[in-house]
């Protein structure tokens, strides 16, 4: 018998595609040049990635970084982390993101389910707070979310 190539499948190919999983609203990566699969191309730091954010998006995340950054230790330094702006200190105390109708902070399921209650007016998930763009951003609420995870690490 003659040699048969088969063709190999092409698994995940969404990943490939840069088709987001879930969520809603628009990613900033719609806003900033998307990487490629080496990790070219992504905001550098924490400015260049709200600077690439348009109104009334921007606002809320300088506001969301005030609020996180007055909670956290003085040591605490800011990062891009799976090109999102984070906060880390030996290891990443959370995340946030902007999006085209709200704005995400990531502080971990642990600390969710432990203001599960206070966090009933919000779109909540496993591991994920959306803050809508048209609200003030609850400042008090984000500072007791970040302390709580800043007490876990």
């Amino acid at each position: 018998m003659g040699n048969v190539r088969r063709k190999k499948r092409k698994a995940g190919r969404s990943a490939s595609k840069g088709v987001r999983a879930g969520g809603k609203g628009r990613s900033v990566a719609g806003w900033v040049r998307q990487a490629s699969a080496t990790g070219k191309g992504g905001p550098k730091n924490v400015d260049e990635y709200i600077a690439a954010t348009p109104e009334p998006v921007r606002s809320r995340l300088k506001e969301m970084r005030a609020a996180i950054q007055s909670a956290v230790p003085a040591k605490a330094v800011e990062i891009i982390s799976y090109r999102i702006p984070a906060f880390k200190t030996e290891k990443v105390l959370v995340w946030y993101a902007g999006f085209s109708k709200h704005c995400s902070l990531f502080p971990t399921a642990s600390v969710i389910e432990e203001f599960r209650d206070e966090l009933a007016g919000f779109t909540v998930s496993k591991g994920t707070v959306q803050f809508p763009i048209e609200q003030a951003l609850p400042t008090a609420l984000i500072k007791k979310l970040v302390t709580a995870r800043v007490a876990q690490v």
